[in-house]
């Protein structure tokens, strides 16, 4: 018999991604609905004093695998310490967030166990014994609902699109003895940007594309720090040399679920709407009145980009 679900926290040194407390939240309301018991896992070096923060979102059991060998995140040896503690846990389903490291880890644990996976989901339910995923097909076209048949069914939710919740419980923490082996990876380079919103986890999203016109993104970086938000980029911009691909957003970028998305001189391509089309509310600012991006958006401002964005800057300082 299978017992409950298994969500996979991710953290980077040491701080849990809010994707964390989304997937805890997300799995504390499927079992619930399934009448089971909620399980975490954390994996990592020295990351038993932070176990205990997973209570807060629901987890009624939370296992800490802690070794040196799992400090740097490696597809194969996170892969079989993962397959070990689902060897002895032997959960229903198990749930993570979808970002770069969740969805390497998913697919490579899909493989390894022969499990069914749904991929960046945003949204989770029990229909009986089945559980069904909502998931985005085709570059966002559509939306689909999919059976999960077998066990363990995994399913990696997108990050920003669960509610986050928090449902206190008094969980007990067990750490577990784990042996990682080997890796046949070798970490080359670890880069990371402090001081940023993670755009996949902002709230808050202002992007611009080709009608900045250059690298000077002054004034959508303005704009980004007074609302608290994160800068991206359309994948025309990135072309041109203007951003980084880590502020990408499209189909070959990053996808965004902020609960404001504001496109600065956008047009709207297809594969720019595929990353942010699952966004709460969308600002159109851009001079071309058929821009394809207005067909998204909830608000729209036809006019210069450097003369509104500023405008609204100062709008919201006043606030």
């Amino acid at each position: 018999m299978s017992n409950g679900i298994l969500a996979i926290a991710e953290q980077s040194d040491n701080i849990f991604r809010k994707v964390t407390f989304e997937a805890l939240s997300e799995g504390r309301r499927l079992a619930d609905a399934m009448g089971c018991g909620l399980t975490a896992l954390v994996m990592g070096a020295e990351v038993e004093s932070i176990a205990g923060e997973l209570a807060k979102y629901g987890a009624d059991k939370i296992l800490v695998a802690d070794d040196s060998g799992l400090k740097e995140y490696l597809t194969d040896v996170y892969t079989e310490t993962l397959a070990a503690v689902i060897a002895q846990e032997n959960p229903s389903a198990i749930i993570l967030g979808a970002t770069v490291q969740g969805k390497d880890l998913a697919a490579r644990l899909a493989a390894r166990l022969e499990a069914p996976l749904a991929m960046d989901c945003i949204g989770v339910r029990i229909d009986g014994d089945k559980l069904i995923a909502t998931r985005p097909m085709y570059g966002g076209k559509i939306v689909a609902d999919v059976a999960l048949e077998g066990e363990p069914r995994i399913v990696a939710v997108r990050p920003n699109a669960m509610r986050l919740t928090t449902n206190e419980r008094d969980a007990s923490v067990e750490k577990l003895t784990v042996t990682p082996g080997a890796s046949s990876l070798t970490l080359i380079e670890k880069t990371l940007e402090t001081g940023k919103v993670d755009l996949t986890e902002a709230d808050i999203v202002v992007s611009g594309g080709r009608g900045m016109g250059g690298s000077d993104y002054s004034v959508v970086e303005e704009l980004a720090a007074v609302l608290g938000g994160a800068v991206g980029a359309s994948r025309s911009a990135v072309d041109e040399g203007w951003r980084p691909h880590s502020d990408q957003v499209g189909q070959t970028g990053k996808v965004v679920s902020p609960n404001l998305y504001i496109a600065c001189g956008i047009s709207g391509a297809i594969q720019h709407l595929a990353g942010m089309s699952s966004s709460k509310f969308v600002v159109a600012i851009n001079k071309d009145a058929e821009a394809p991006i207005f067909s998204k958006a909830d608000y729209g401002v036809v006019g210069d980009l450097f003369e509104v964005v500023p405008a609204i800057t100062a709008a919201v300082k006043k606030i």
